[in-house]
């Protein structure tokens, strides 16, 4: 392998004049080995800056461990002594670590489709065939829609030629150039190691119908074991403000009734609507905190917001701790209600 910005004394940057297609292909060596979300694009910008500095970072520090796992190679391997801060620059030095990552079958890609668009079709066709039961599909749709747009995969654009799989990146380290979490494909399954193994590729990134499922799994288990719990990570503070400690709700309608976990529209329609503003609307009633606009959603005004605590389930509360706990979950929460109100 040979990349085409590896070159003695050619350095990749903003306004470095290095040639677009060279800045292209390391956007999409960045893109496939997980440092960048999005925007092949031919331009190193804000985002391209962002994803070298947490290459560089990880070269510097990621020995492999994540809380969730260990990684299948220890990313400071690679450095061999060739970074030595997170500039965002991209050097002979560093190219030449990139090409190992590349070269290296233990470090998992994220793969690209030939064709996105026939594949997320698909992907959409697999979602509304699985099976309900375990949880409410029309949530579950909410959820996938929020997390990927329904998509498993990038779909190339004039101005962008990303067709790899989903891959959302956080940042919650202040100060760090680091992407603390990756959460792929349709569902959004989030690990906290990099990179992923060969195992989990195959498992719930190369195949959307096992990320949906991933997705089932971790939605019911935050029904079962974090809404309703005795501690503050295992409990819902807005489910209990709003419901108190009664037994866990799955539906108002009974298990032989056709509208059983299914006519979650419907219900959220007839729950009536509630208006959510930025410095004024409480989280719950109760609580010394507003909601307020995050890194992550900048909205600060939401309309027509289905009233959470008349819906007669508690699938909302779990769908909040879907996304964790905090500002966050609370505006994940009221997006994916109102996904779920207006089909």
């Amino acid at each position: 392998m040979s990349l085409s910005y590896r070159q003695p004394g050619l350095v990749l940057g903003p306004g470095s004049g290095a040639r677009k297609q060279q800045i292209t292909d390391l956007q999409r060596d960045l893109r496939k080995l997980g440092y960048l979300a999005t925007g092949i694009d031919g331009v190193f910008g804000v985002m391209t800056g962002n994803a070298v500095r947490a290459l560089q970072h990880d070269l510097l520090h990621n020995s492999g461990r994540g809380s969730d796992g260990d990684a299948p190679v220890r990313l400071t391997d690679y450095n061999r002594g060739r970074v030595t801060s997170p500039d965002g620059l991209v050097d002979e030095k560093v190219a030449a670590a990139i090409e190992e990552m590349l070269e290296d079958e233990r470090f998992a890609k994220v793969p690209e489709s030939p064709d996105p668009v026939a594949a997320n079709r698909e992907v959409v066709r697999q979602v509304e065939e699985v099976p309900s039961g375990r949880v409410p599909m029309p949530f579950l749709a909410g959820i996938l829609s929020q997390e990927s747009g329904l998509r498993h995969y990038s779909e190339p654009t004039a101005t962008n030629a990303d067709s790899f799989v989903v891959v959302g990146l956080d940042r919650n380290a202040p100060g760090s150039p680091a992407v603390t979490s990756r959460g792929y494909g349709i569902g959004q399954y989030t690990l906290f190691h990099h990179p992923p193994s060969p195992q989990e590729m195959d498992d719930f990134v190369l195949d959307p119908r096992a990320n949906v499922q991933k997705a089932i799994g971790e939605l019911q288990d935050k029904f079962l074991h974090f809404v309703n719990g005795n501690t503050a990570g295992t409990r819902a503070d807005d489910r209990r403000a709003e419901y108190g400690r009664g037994p866990l709700r799955l539906c108002k309608y009974a298990a032989d009734d056709p509208r059983y976990m299914s006519d979650c529209r419907r219900c959220l329609a007839a729950a009536g609507t509630t208006e959510i503003r930025a410095g004024v609307t409480s989280l719950y009633p109760g609580a010394g905190r507003r909601y307020e606009p995050t890194q992550y959603h900048a909205k600060t005004e939401y309309t027509g917001v289905p009233v959470r605590a008349a819906i007669g389930c508690d699938w909302p509360y779990a769908v909040r701790r879907y996304n964790g706990s905090g500002m966050n979950s609370y505006h994940y929460q009221t997006q994916v209600l109102l996904r779920v109100l207006n089909g």
